[in-house]
């Protein structure tokens, strides 16, 4: 039997993507007793409605569908759409109403995304191997 070192080296891409999405709320449909307040709920609606996108983006969507027909008319039609994941590393470029409307930018950068995971998971492949 033989004594062994290994040697390991981190494998990383030559290139990262910079993957953005926008987020809308409209602000005069938000509960709210003043402006402010609907203005603070409209902010949070469109981040998250941005997240949403980005999570689209990374993860894809679910799609399912059913329709009824009845002598060949359609009776029933509906279409459900779901997303899930989990979105580490975004950052939001910028927050701003436009009109009637509040918007949020958010952009995530492969590079910060990549660097969060090798902290967690340290991923790594065999560099060399030296048996004594």
């Amino acid at each position: 039997m033989f004594d062994k070192h290994i040697e390991y080296s981190f494998v990383e891409p030559d290139s990262y993507p910079v993957i953005k999405a926008i987020g809308y709320a409209p602000l005069s449909a938000q509960p709210g007793d003043s402006e402010s307040q609907k203005m603070l709920m409209a902010l949070k609606v469109s981040k998250l409605e941005a997240y949403r996108e980005l999570a689209e983006q990374v993860y894809g969507q679910s799609l399912s569908a059913d329709m009824t027909v009845k002598g060949a008319i359609a009776q029933n039609d509906g279409l459900k759409s779901q997303v899930k994941g989990l979105i580490r590393g975004a950052r939001v470029v910028k927050s701003y109403a436009v009109g009637d409307t509040y918007t949020t930018e958010l952009e995530l950068d492969m590079k910060r995304v990549h660097d969060l995971y090798i902290t967690q998971v340290k991923p790594r492949k065999v560099k060399r191997v030296t048996y004594y």
